[in-house]
């Protein structure tokens, strides 16, 4: 298993996506988080075709932190049921790895 990841998740406004991104780093549960808006989702919800538009977060922790990271956001989403995937990273700069590893600590921000 991968030892970094990159935590995916959309949100259904700018405002949620910042909300969420603040919370997570701020609680060193991701090292950094970005937001790429607007996309446009289409996806099967309530037995029919949706399309929304959506922001999408990518923040970087630890497979460590990601049952955590995953808990906050369901705590901070205001979906029933909010994407939330993880990515393994593969390969990396020694040194950003490090500095994942390093701001997602547990006893850094607990």
């Amino acid at each position: 298993m991968a030892q970094h990841i990159e935590a995916r998740v959309t949100a259904s406004s700018r405002d949620e996506a910042d909300r969420i991104c603040s919370t997570l780093v701020a609680r060193r549960l991701a090292a950094c988080a970005q937001v790429v808006a607007p996309i446009s989702s289409t996806y099967w919800w309530a037995g029919e075709v949706q399309q929304a538009e959506e922001w999408l977060l990518l923040m970087k922790t630890t497979a460590d932190r990601f049952e955590e990271l995953a808990a906050c956001v369901r705590e901070l989403h205001s979906y029933e049921v909010p994407e939330i995937v993880a990515i393994p990273i593969v390969q990396g700069t020694p040194d950003y790895l490090e500095w994942i590893r390093r701001e997602t600590a547990p006893e850094r921000g607990e």
